[in-house]
């Protein structure tokens, strides 16, 4: 199977400090790719590569056999990819409708196997959406602004989708919500990546998984090869 994200030697820097060192990982369409490790790993800044966030960037990063590097985030955008940030970034003073309408974007011919995604859609995977539609996204709960922000990307008719931390903070019901629903984008078709801190949340979705510490990829493979890995897991990803 063909790559639809590919990432080779993906280093950034902030000024003088190196960030990244030599970031290596490919990622299928209807598979999900977690990055793992602990806070301030790098999983984050990687994301943030990926979607032209980060100014001093190199290596290749390619969707769908293009290099992107360089790129603007809006074109990166255009190319079918989709960010979920940690912050979430709704528009509070907008209505549930109206932070929909922003993310909207029509069907790229460059991506005709992407799944067009409606209001109508996006509600069947988040009901409570659809009871709020005419609510201030200012008085939504943590969880509720969450799917809202998931909602919004899937606005945009994204081939991948980078979910930055999206279990963080939530209530143990809705971190179920939104793991059903990363398992629902994986069967669509779409190519997910995850930054994720929480191993029992990443183990109910995650096909691949990629451990990063201090800006560096330590491990590359399935997520049942890193369960079965005691050694990676203490030396990386426990406290």
């Amino acid at each position: 199977m063909a790559s639809l994200l590919r990432v080779q030697n993906l280093s950034a820097r902030l000024g003088a400090a190196q960030l990244l060192f030599d970031i290596d990982f490919e990622a299928n369409a209807g598979e999900v790719t977690v990055l793992v490790g602990r806070n301030g790993a790098g999983k984050s800044t990687t994301m943030k590569a990926i979607m032209g966030l980060v100014a001093e960037v190199g290596g290749v990063i390619e969707v769908d056999g293009r290099n992107v590097r360089g790129l603007t985030p809006h074109e990166i955008a255009r190319l079918g990819v989709g960010y979920v940030p940690e912050e979430r970034r709704i528009f509070t003073d907008l209505t549930v409708a109206e932070n929909l309408e922003v993310g909207r974007q029509p069907k790229r011919q460059a991506a005709r196997d992407a799944p067009r995604w409606t209001v109508e859609r996006v509600c069947e995977l988040f009901p409570k959406l659809a009871e709020m539609l005419d609510r201030p996204a200012g008085q939504m709960s943590g969880g509720e602004q969450q799917m809202l922000t998931i909602a919004r990307t899937l606005m945009g008719n994204p081939r991948v989708i980078l979910l930055d931390e999206p279990s963080e903070g939530l209530a143990p019901i809705v971190v179920q919500r939104i793991a059903e629903t990363i398992r629902a984008l994986k069967r669509e078709g779409l190519c997910v990546i995850l930054s994720e801190q929480n191993l029992h949340f990443a183990r109910a979705v995650a096909d691949r998984a990629v451990v990063i510490e201090r800006g560096m990829v330590r491990f590359v493979g399935s997520f049942t090869a890193l369960e079965a890995d005691a050694e990676i897991r203490a030396k990386y990803l426990t406290a």
